[in-house]
């Protein structure tokens, strides 16, 4: 008969572990990280943010509990989230809702984690202030008007109560430097959405079958348009980035970078002979980009360009960007999503749209990322046929590139290992 101590001892159990009062067994139960994102799902870069920031916090905090305080999801985003993290619980609402879900998630978590994003608001920065709940931001980008004008003072000392901030671009990252935000904290980390691995491969190739297209065949575009977000909505905020009423001005740039597109899809298909996507990041572009792009192309080059006339989900499009050549986009996260699936990209940038534009330099790929309204079709086409030419060694770079952004979300998940001390 096996003896006690060799029992114990065989059962990776000593005796004194076996002595030790409940209490100092659970002297670190489990942490949780209470997670605000999904912003929106007319758009599969608001839609990728979660995904992508999940992902980090799986691989890099595995022993933390999550709860993903959706701001705005459906039925297939739900769905694809619960998918790839089944142990996630999900709560929506408002914070401003006593004792609702969105409070009671709060109390019962040991972080408030704000997700990447464009985001100007303060309410739950003074909401976790108040409740002495520490918080921090993910990957934020900000205009100006964050730290400068009426009120500054009042968001800088916001921004100070922080446990961390990290900026999503460098040029946020020296905002608030010089605008005096000093957290314990600042400093550069990937947008979530660089962490994205959700896929979904057979929605992806019937849309490829329907379509005749080939892996590594083609590659995809799109324009982003002075246009309203959503029907009858206009713009609130001064940038006015998606206007109700569009300006002459704002229709000239439309038209003028719409021609740019028009023209490197010419000379791609010329010299390849291969297709061109129209794909959408964001669902309202849909019907500018036939408008702008695919109407007024001759017939005979439409007979090698697609336009999407349906809207999809993130993990569909990430399946579909992982099988194309070469993802070019005027927004910036059709890009990133393309280099998380290995896929070269270039992102055609205009900061006016926001200094997101920047992450691409901050990760090494600056000549991917040429400014829409300095640069001709002819230079973007160099840049293409760079790729196109030697692909092996741009893929290469995508892997390098790929593997600083994750040596960067180590770091910051690191960093929230240590405020909750899971």
């Amino acid at each position: 008969m096996i003896s006690r101590r060799t029992f114990l001892r065989t059962s990776g159990l000593t005796l004194g572990a076996a002595a030790l009062p409940a209490v100092a067994q659970t002297a670190n139960p489990q942490k949780t990280v209470l997670l605000h994102c999904g912003w929106a799902t007319k758009n599969i870069g608001d839609i990728g943010h979660t995904p992508g920031t999940l992902r980090f916090l799986e691989q890099y905090l595995p022993e933390a509990k999550v709860i993903l305080w959706a701001a705005n999801t459906n039925e297939a985003v739900d769905a694809m989230l619960m998918k790839r993290f089944p142990k996630l619980e999900i709560v929506k609402g408002s914070l401003t809702q006593t004792d609702g879900p969105v409070q009671q998630a709060v109390n019962r978590s040991d972080f408030f984690l704000r997700g990447p994003g464009m985001g100007q608001p303060t309410d739950f920065m003074k909401y976790c202030d108040k409740a002495g709940k520490p918080w921090g931001l993910q990957a934020q980008s900000y205009f100006p008007d964050m730290v400068t004008g009426k009120g500054a003072e009042e968001r800088i000392a916001l921004l100070n109560s922080a446990a961390f901030i990290y900026c999503r671009d460098s040029k946020t990252l020296k905002l608030l430097q010089d605008t005096g935000v000093k957290p314990p904290v600042l400093e550069w980390a990937p947008d979530g959405c660089f962490g994205i691995d959700v896929r979904d491969e057979e929605k992806a190739l019937a849309r490829m079958k329907k379509h005749g297209l080939e892996d590594k065949k083609f590659i995809t575009i799109q324009l982003r348009t002075h246009s309203p977000t959503s029907p009858g909505v206009d713009d609130k905020r001064p940038q006015k980035l998606n206007p109700l009423h569009p300006t002459p001005e704002n229709i000239a740039d439309d038209t003028r970078r719409a021609k740019v597109y028009q023209d490197l899809i010419a000379m791609w298909v010329k010299e390849t002979g291969w297709k061109v996507v129209i794909a959408p990041e964001v669902n309202k572009e849909m019907e500018y980009n036939k408008k702008f792009i695919y109407d007024t192309l001759p017939d005979e080059l439409k007979k090698h360009v697609v336009n999407f006339d349906e809207f999809w989900n993130v993990d569909e499009a990430c399946s579909f960007y992982a099988r194309a050549h070469t993802v070019i986009c005027h927004e910036p996260h059709t890009p990133i999503m393309a280099l998380a699936m290995g896929t070269p990209m270039m992102h055609t940038f205009s900061e006016f749209h926001s200094p997101k534009c920047w992450m691409f330099k901050d990760i090494g790929l600056e000549e991917w990322a040429p400014e829409f309204d300095a640069t001709p079709a002819t230079k973007m086409f160099e840049s293409l046929m760079g790729i196109h030419k030697d692909y092996p060694a741009a893929q290469a770079k995508v892997k390098k590139a790929m593997a600083y952004v994750e040596e960067r979300a180590q770091s910051q998940m690191k960093v929230l290992k240590g405020v909750i001390k899971a």
